[in-house]
């Protein structure tokens, strides 16, 4: 597998903002923002659908360390964490990221989608997703 970010792991050739065992986070070549970070599973998983539930844990325990040093350090007024998982998402790299944006109430740019979806689903889609959530529950919490 030619894995963009595995390749970058391996070689130690990103701008790393931490690198550890489960997660990592790097500079992005080109950064939404200042401080814009992505942070990745250090091992090779694809998107949400194949990770693990303790590493993605790991994972997003460090977006939330990232996006917390963010506040402090950058001044920053908030963050916008941003993840695509599969090909109709617009997933760029096949490995699992979150992009980690700083943003700041005088930065004139928008993160957030400025359109809808134009897919329809037949039956109502939160019923769906209710009924499938209830037919297979989460394990017990610790």
């Amino acid at each position: 597998m030619d894995c963009t970010f595995c390749r970058l792991i391996r070689d130690n050739a990103a701008r790393w903002v931490t690198h550890g065992p489960v997660a990592s986070a790097f500079a992005p070549l080109d950064p939404l923002a200042p401080g814009h970070t992505l942070v990745i599973p250090t091992s090779h998983w694809t998107d949400i659908f194949d990770i693990p539930p303790e590493v993605l844990a790991h994972t997003m325990a460090l977006v939330q360390r990232v996006a917390g040093k963010m506040r402090t350090e950058l001044k920053a007024g908030g963050v916008n964490i941003l993840s695509a998982s599969g090909p109709g998402s617009e997933q760029s790299v096949p490995h699992l990221h979150f992009h980690v944006v700083p943003r700041w109430s005088d930065d004139a740019f928008s993160t957030w989608p400025t359109q809808r979806s134009r897919h329809q689903i037949a039956d109502d889609p939160v019923t769906q997703l209710a009924n499938a959530m209830a037919a297979t529950p989460w394990p017990r919490t610790p």
